[in-house]
């Protein structure tokens, strides 16, 4: 295969799906025997080995922590001189405490408590709607205790001990490390940087799938995340020619040719959403029509099984315009577009408005199947039929793209389950 071949291998064989099912380790693989150990979950834990004791990089949740430290005191149980986590999400920061020595130093990156505290200020509605991407019912935290009985499961909300600002060098224990200040899916991110062995640790900076487009702004809720620093970001990693790059999820990716490759052709994606959705907005062009419209050419194809670039470009619109889009005064007032449909749905009668959606969703548009659906549910409508159809839809953009992205085929395969669920 040659390199562009190489690319669209690594992005075939890192599914969105994927992301639905965290894998647990036996035991720790040894990315570089004798240096570097991988424990996989929610988001990957490693262990960098020093002349007599180890750093941890990233400890994952809190209920995960347990197994983690597990796999790794299998290999070496310590002193732990260092814990670093390459950003403030908490599957990275969740169990700093449990590794946590009274020798041990926090390093994170100086925006980290502020993220953290993010976090925290939607923690309520995040709880509400994990479900529809992450097990709620404790399958594998009930397994990981009964793994290691008497071992806190403590989610931590852990405070640095050092905060860098942009770079940092460490010597630790005949161990060489520079930490850069980045900006991905956090503003605190941190790449973690081997110089003597050409290795870049940077978990989930670019998505937990390389390379798949970024999330701009994740589904599940989080804070806008601006192209222009993650481009720099891109850019940053590219120039220190990393030769393994250790990712969140997934094994790591070798070989300086194919690193350079992907990377580049991510940040000439990213560049090309940019730049047309810029000349859209300027152009008077509307939000909904270049959401449908902007595609990437075939040579700047990444995978789209974390953020997609349809929701790119309507994040890009809120982070340069922000929410109105000029299309109607309704947009400056509480929202009474379901009162509206409820009115046409009183005219033309529940049945009549299921029939139309079934006839929508027989031409091929789920979409409006489920906006006429939603709207004749919101009116009363408690039909079999009605039912049948809202699952129908949902199956349909399933099965037509929407298994792809793994926020995407979350939502749809919890509301096909909700809708047949109606039906008893």
């Amino acid at each position: 295969m040659n390199i562009h071949e190489q690319v669209d291998h690594l992005i075939d064989t890192r599914p969105g799906k994927q992301l639905l099912t965290p894998v647990y380790d036996e035991s720790a693989i040894p990315v570089i025997d004798g240096l570097l150990y991988q424990s996989n979950g929610t988001t990957s834990a490693y262990m960098l080995l020093t002349d007599h004791g180890r750093i941890i990089v990233n400890t994952g949740l809190g209920y995960e922590a347990p197994h983690h430290k597990r796999l790794f005191d299998a290999v070496r149980p310590g002193p732990t001189s260092h814990i670093i986590t390459t950003q403030a999400h908490v599957d990275h920061v969740g169990g700093v405490d449990l590794f946590r020595q009274p020798e041990t130093t926090y390093v994170a990156q100086a925006n980290n408590p502020e993220c953290q505290a993010d976090d925290a200020r939607i923690q309520g509605l995040r709880m509400r709607t994990a479900g529809i991407w992450f097990d709620m019912l404790g399958t594998d935290a009930m397994r990981i205790a009964s793994e290691n009985p008497g071992v806190s499961m403590r989610q931590s909300r852990p405070s640095p001990d050092i905060a860098f600002d942009r770079y940092l060098n460490l010597d630790v224990d005949g161990l060489r490390i520079e930490l850069y200040a980045a900006v991905g899916e956090t503003t605190d991110c941190c790449i973690v940087w081997l110089p003597e062995h050409k290795v870049a640790l940077v978990s989930n900076l670019l998505g937990p799938l390389f390379p798949h487009f970024p999330n701009l702004n994740t589904v599940r809720g989080d804070r806008y995340r601006f192209v222009e620093p993650q481009l720099a970001t891109n850019r940053l990693l590219r120039g220190l020619q990393p030769e393994i790059l250790v990712t969140g999820r997934g094994e790591p990716i070798v070989g300086a040719p194919l690193i350079e490759a992907s990377l580049a052709r991510l940040h000439d994606a990213v560049t090309y959403v940019h730049d047309r959705s810029l000349e859209g907005f300027n152009a008077g062009v509307d939000v909904w029509t270049l959401m449908e419209e902007i595609r990437l050419p075939a040579e700047l194809r990444v995978g789209q099984g974390y953020g997609k670039v349809a929701w790119a470009v309507r994040t890009l619109w809120e982070e340069y315009v922000g929410w109105f889009k000029h299309i109607s005064t309704t947009e400056l007032y509480p929202d009474s577009s379901r009162a509206a449909l409820a009115e046409l749905v009183d005219m033309a009668g529940v049945d009549a408005t299921v029939a139309r959606a079934r006839a929508a969703l027989d031409r091929g548009d789920a979409v409006l199947a489920i906006q006429l659906g939603e709207a004749a549910h919101q009116a009363g409508g408690t039909t079999a039929t009605l039912s049948h159809l809202m699952a129908d839809a949902h199956r349909y953009l399933l099965e037509h793209g929407g298994d792809e992205s793994f926020w995407e085929n979350g939502w749809l395969r919890t509301q096909i389950s909700r809708w047949e669920g109606e039906l008893g």
